[in-house]
């Protein structure tokens, strides 16, 4: 499948709104692990045994570990729009075979062609 002029426009506008909105992701990730980090300087308690809720360790793990997803998946983002640029979106970089048309509508970031994603996931 060849992505004409129109449908790549599509899909780079897509991916611009996607990456505006990891972004501000992202952000509010930030400040919220700027309040953990707040909370951890300021507590003089151990809320490590605190039966009422989470930790802030807990907390801290988990803002990270989101923090981390948003940056892997701006990442994809900003690869998927450089392949744009680059004339080879649409492409499974691991085959160079095209990438579905129903997948791209799916996972417009898609770098690899279903059968490929299926060999790496499996």
């Amino acid at each position: 499948m060849s992505l004409n002029e129109e449908e790549l426009a599509g899909f780079a506008s897509l991916l611009r709104v996607r990456r505006a909105e990891l972004a501000r992701d992202r952000t509010a990730i930030a400040d919220e692990l700027d309040l953990v980090r707040t909370a951890r300087g300021e507590s003089s308690s151990d809320d490590e045994h605190d039966p009422e809720g989470s930790t802030l360790t807990s907390d801290w793990s988990r803002i990270v570990g989101l923090g981390e997803s948003v940056t892997e998946r701006i990442r994809a983002v900003d690869a998927a729009l450089q392949r744009i640029a680059d004339g080879t979106y649409g492409v499974c970089v691991r085959c160079g075979k095209p990438i579905g048309g129903e997948r791209l509508s799916a996972r417009p970031a898609a770098a690899t062609c279903i059968d490929c994603a299926r060999e790496l996931d499996g």
